[in-house]
């Protein structure tokens, strides 16, 4: 006998691994976004600068000459999907429905953020910091969160919406750095609670390990800097979520799935930064 799941609860649980989704992404709101894109690329604009020269009477205005390209991000599809069978119910003693929120929400937010961090791996030219900076051989330190923003600094990069991601790893050998930890140069925080809000103008993001991948590590770890402006996240389909029952396995499938994609749109908002754990 088939089994019907009522428009309602449908509409709640979509609405309940939304919410979860938003809350776990740690990249989230950290780039430039499009949504609601048609087919399968979208394309960002990249306008380039120009030079103001004095205005001498009677004469033409010299024009700037803007150069003007533009990066593709290709769309991609993913979906996170788990079935619930309608017997194993009967036994547990616990809201499946909500580890299934839990499950599923979780496995979306990890993706979207995991397109991102391929994003920035992927950018052709961006700024790079050494693994020797502050040390041979060094993991992450003062001198190389100095040297970011230098190298930011001199490519004119704006100081508002400046982000850091690091490893766990990375975070652990910052907390025992004196300038990090001392109430004389950063928040308290990072003694209280073990986190490194934002420090030296960049908002500090901290991920463990992934089964996506993760922030990269072949040999040295690779960390990222960016700006706001120079990264783009865009979805073809907005994160949606279905529960059908499935009578050949007396299951409902709880799937939630979305099609996005991303590109680094400027590599000079953009520095890789190695760091040997």
């Amino acid at each position: 006998m088939a089994q019907n799941v009522t428009t309602a609860f449908v509409t709640l649980f979509e609405s309940e691994v939304k919410q979860a989704y938003q809350s776990e992404s740690i990249l989230r709101g950290t780039m430039r976004t499009r949504t609601g894109v048609q087919g399968n690329t979208v394309k960002f604009p990249k306008i380039g600068k120009g030079v103001a020269t004095p205005r001498i009477n009677q004469t033409d205005v010299t024009p700037l000459n803007v150069t003007y390209s533009q990066v593709t991000a290709n769309m991609s599809d993913f979906i996170a999907a788990e079935y619930s069978d309608i017997f194993h119910q009967t036994h547990i003693n616990f809201d499946e429905r909500r580890e299934l929120v839990e499950v599923v929400s979780k496995a979306i937010a990890r993706r979207m953020d995991q397109i991102c961090i391929d994003a920035l791996d992927a950018a052709a030219s961006p700024s790079t910091v050494a693994t020797t900076i502050g040390g041979s051989g060094s993991n992450m330190n003062i001198e190389k969160l100095r040297a970011t923003a230098k190298a930011m600094n001199e490519k004119n990069v704006p100081s508002e919406g400046r982000y850091l991601l690091m490893h766990a790893s990375q975070l652990d050998a910052l907390l025992g750095e004196t300038e990090i930890t001392s109430q004389d140069f950063a928040s308290v925080k990072a003694l209280v609670r073990g986190e490194i809000g934002s420090f030296m103008g960049f908002q500090v993001l901290t991920m463990g390990d992934r089964d996506e991948g993760g922030i990269p590590k072949p040999s040295t770890r690779t960390c990222f800097a960016w700006h706001k402006d120079s990264l783009g996240y865009a979805e073809s389909m907005a994160q949606k979520t279905e529960v059908n029952y499935i009578a050949e396995k007396t299951s409902f499938l709880v799937s939630s799935m979305f099609s996005a994609g991303a590109v680094a749109i400027d590599d000079e908002g953009i520095v890789k930064i190695s760091c040997t754990e």
